[in-house]
């Protein structure tokens, strides 16, 4: 080492060397062991975090953990675990030496005032004091449902929160209301990076690089969060984090599967190199299971009506409903369709996803960690519900590189996704194969620093985004394709401690891009908290959605071409119209009237829409095993962009009559074709589109227009009792109401949210090594509608349950089971009849 500096070698090389060195003389190890106080067994999972300094540590499954390169002097160890008491213990560390810190910890009931959260202002607090409605998702839930590999159902017992799902992947994640297919007002993050797709903005659930129960928290902010987010945190934030190495080392091998033909397997090590400075966690799992999803391509159009027959109570095939009879002209990969009856023959190619990720962490001296990170995720053969109909994704791939330096005061964060569809993925409705290659370049920087004696605090950030996109023209046509776009927002919270009991909180944010005017979106915030175990809070906040780039530049088939041949026909045989299309060669009236293409087209012009909400809500521990949440919403939603419509973007007008036809007589010729559609409700939707496009020719275009205002309330409602140390209830309630004050003509403008939803979870911790639980979910049924699908969605009972047994400190087996007595439902008009799942797995350490 000292050669190679003498020797006049790399600088960085030699400074690599001697670092280390010096900042250890400087530095202690602190190691212990983490037990339950009353029987003395060891708890996994505890975090522990040396206070003002920031380094953190977990305990293994023999409750060990060891924390290198703490700085001398005197330290304070933060021992947290959910159902524990929150547990200190001070200690001295020497320079190089390694000091012991064992800590025995009380079980005691899920405590509001215990719970810190970070997502409602970016920086931890409180849960009684986060000036937001949040929920902290339960570990014991991420862990139960990592072998679904469905990653959104640990949000099912959330109060306020929307799943609904089709096939085993589709998730559409909503908060009060509005869901919709491809929904994307609930703003995604891992690790703070936003996972949304480029093009439509919503998210592919199979993306994620880690199993669930390798996730390390998961928060859900519910209602407008614009204000620190930007874009598209219109109805509320999911903040996901994963572990760092050091959190987590060691080896963990899980293997599982069951119905649907699942079969799931993940693989992570992590560990620490260079006396502790540098960890490292790698990751890697693959998942194969069958679909619910069906082809529906019988010649009939009975399809989706047989589908349902079954999973309709009421049998409410609403008679508007024209997506009842749509035949799709593509079976499902693996099938083949018969040409006799159109119905789809052979075996459903299985839903196959790989994923995975590595990590490398650097931890200075003071706190401090710089993080580098990539990963991607495969997938294969899922099938989403979108607004043109179900596309089939055949191969996506969807890598990712990150990188995140994190001090005490300040964080720098840049990260880069990717999206390649590497096999066409493909419209059932239409056949057509659609492609898509885009990348996302995010940059952001934040600042938080306490003022007035610690009485204020203040985040001030800004950020850069750059999306580019290309569909090969099979999304967006040739003019707007191959194209790149840029976003700059700046955001700050300050927040003030008027009293022991009063805080105030003021934020906002401004944000600026290519594609949308400039947005303002601020939020005000009093929190009243009379001890530590209640508080009130009044949030006035404000939020946005971008359109999507398919909103904006769509240019696709919306369906098979329709045939004029015979309303042609009748206007030549018309004695007085006749005569005025002699000019007009047979046949030629729509230029091609036999095939008259129908077009999904966007509309460059859109602007975003607005959410504008008032909260009042209440947090509080009753009693040392009962606690409450109640959270009230009035929210005011404007600037809807509508469905595909016909006739509602100015850049198609009506049709006009070929240059052939007199201009005197275009009017009446015009006039006569426009009452003929229309007035046959069949083709009612094609003489409200019928138009020309750019290129002169003739065409039915659905597009999409800013319409609409709605006022929508409601009361959520959350509740935990620990009934014995080892059994607790919990449960949630939600109301939902709304008004329709504006409505474009044809617009079917409705929430996609029952009225009323529910939830109880009994589950069990016992001193044994055993964990189970038990869920009854309960939804009223309600109207949908989005895109091409409309319908009645039946009321839902569901019972899930799940079971645990911890061999030993190494070793876990576990059994889950979702809707365990099979109720066949749907839960997104168009999507999949889902059923029963129940599976089993193992988990082992080492």
């Amino acid at each position: 080492m000292r050669l190679l500096c003498s020797a006049g070698g790399v600088a960085s090389l030699c400074l690599a060397f001697v670092v280390p060195r010096a900042a250890a003389q400087g530095m202690g190890i602190i190691q212990g062991t983490v037990t339950r106080a009353d029987d003395g067994a060891p708890l996994a999972g505890v975090v522990i975090v040396v206070r003002g300094v920031g380094t953190r540590a977990n305990t293994n499954t023999s409750g060990k953990y060891t924390i290198d390169r703490v700085p001398t002097g005197s330290q304070t160890l933060v021992f947290r675990w959910l159902g524990y008491k929150p547990t200190e213990v001070a200690v001295t560390v020497t320079a190089g030496g390694i000091v012991t810190a064992d800590a025995k910890m009380e079980a005691q009931p899920v405590a509001l005032n215990d719970l810190i959260v970070e997502s409602a202002s970016k920086v931890p607090e409180r849960a009684v004091e986060a000036p937001a409605a949040v929920t902290v998702i339960d570990p014991r839930i991420l862990q139960s449902t990592s072998i679904s590999g469905q990653a959104p159902l640990a949000l099912a017992n959330v109060p306020g929160v929307d799943l609904a799902q089709s096939g085993v992947n589709d998730f559409n994640v909503n908060a009060r209301g509005f869901n919709s297919s491809l929904n994307r007002r609930v703003l995604v993050l891992v690790d703070g990076r936003d996972v949304a797709t480029a093009f439509l903005g919503s998210q592919e659930w199979t993306s994620l690089p880690v199993p669930t129960e390798d996730i390390s928290s998961m928060e859900f902010v519910r209602g407008p969060g614009s204000a620190l987010y930007g874009a598209n945190a219109y109805a509320g934030v999911l903040n996901i984090k994963t572990p760092s190495a050091r959190e987590v080392v060691g080896t963990k091998l899980s293997l599982g599967g069951g119905e649907l033909s699942t079969i799931k397997g993940d693989l992570r090590h992590a560990g620490l190199l260079w006396g502790g400075r540098i960890g490292y966690r790698l990751n890697g799992g693959s998942y194969r299971s069958d679909t619910w999803s069906r082809s529906r391509s019988l010649l009939d159009g009975s399809g989706l009506r047989s589908e349902y027959t079954a999973a309709s109570d009421s049998l409410t095939f609403r008679a508007s409903c024209s997506s009842c009879a749509r035949r799709e002209l593509r079976a499902l990969n693996g099938q083949t369709i018969d040409p006799a009856t159109g119905a789809a023959l052979g075996n459903r190619d299985p839903i196959k996803t790989m994923y995975g990720s590595a990590r490398l962490d650097y931890y200075t001296d003071n706190g401090a960690v710089a993080t580098a990170e990539i990963g991607g995720a495969q997938a294969e053969n899922e099938i989403a519900v979108t607004g043109i109909g179900r596309v089939q994704i055949t191969k996506s791939v969807r890598p990712y590189a990150r990188f995140n330096f994190a001090a005490r005061n300040y964080s720098l964060m840049a990260y880069w996704n990717g999206r390649d569809t590497r096999e066409p993925q493909y419209s059932l409705a239409s056949g057509a194969g659609l492609e898509e290659r885009s990348n996302v370049f995010h940059f952001e920087g934040q600042q938080n620093n306490k003022f007035a004696d610690d009485r204020g605090r203040f985040v001030l950030g800004a950020s850069f985004r750059n999306y580019s996109l290309n569909t090969q023209r099979t999304l967006i046509g040739s003019g707007n394709d191959d194209r790149s776009d840029n976003y700059y927002a700046a955001f700050s919270q300050l927040e003030y401690r008027l009293s022991g009991k009063l805080k105030a909180v003021a934020a906002a944010r401004f944000d600026l891009g290519g594609l949308i005017d400039a947005q303002f979106s601020p939020k005000a915030a009093l929190v009243f908290a009379p001890n530590d175990h209640h508080s009130i809070r009044l949030t006035l906040n404000k939020a946005f959605q971008t359109p999507n780039y398919s909103e904006f530049f769509l240019n696709v088939a919306a369906g098979p071409p329709a045939n004029f041949t015979a309303l042609e026909t009748a206007l030549r045989a018309n004695a007085t119209l006749g005569p005025l299309l002699g000019g007009v060669p047979a046949g030629a009236l729509f230029d091609n009237s036999a095939a008259v293409p129908v077009r999904a087209r966007g509309n460059s012009n859109l602007q975003v829409e607005k959410n504008t909400g008032l909260e009042l809500g209440y947090r509080g521990d009753l009693t040392s095993k009962f606690y409450v949440t109640v959270d009230g919403y009035l929210n005011t939603l404007t600037n809807f962009v509508t469905d595909l419509l016909p006739g509602v973007n100015p850049a198609f007008p009506a049709w006009t009559a070929p240059a052939a036809v007199p201009a005197a007589a275009r009017a009446a010729v015009e006039g006569a074709i426009r009452g003929a559609l229309l007035g046959n409700p069949a083709t009612a939707t094609a003489g409200r589109g019928l138009t020309r496009l750019e290129n002169g020719r003739s065409a039915i275009v659905l597009s999409y227009a800013n319409a609409g205002k709605a006022t929508q309330y409601g009361v959520e409602i959350g509740a935990g009792y620990q009934i014995s140390p080892e059994i607790r209830a919990d449960g949630s309630l939600s109301i939902f109401r709304f008004d329709i004050t504006e409505q474009l003509a044809g617009d079917q403008l409705l929430p996609n949210t029952p009225r009323a939803k529910g939830n109880v979870s009994l589950t069990y911790a016992g001193r044994k090594g055993i964990d189970a639980g038990m869920t009854l979910r309960s939804a009223q049924g309600f109207d949908w509608a989005a895109g091409v699908f409309a319908g009645w969605i039946e009321p839902q009972t569901t019972v899930d349950a799940n079971i645990a047994y911890a061999i030993s400190n190494g070793l876990r087996i576990y059994a889950t089971g979702n809707n365990i007595f099979d109720q066949q439902r749907y839960s997104i008009y168009g999507g999949s009849v889902n059923g029963r799942r129940i599976l089993a797995g193992l988990t082992t350490r080492f």
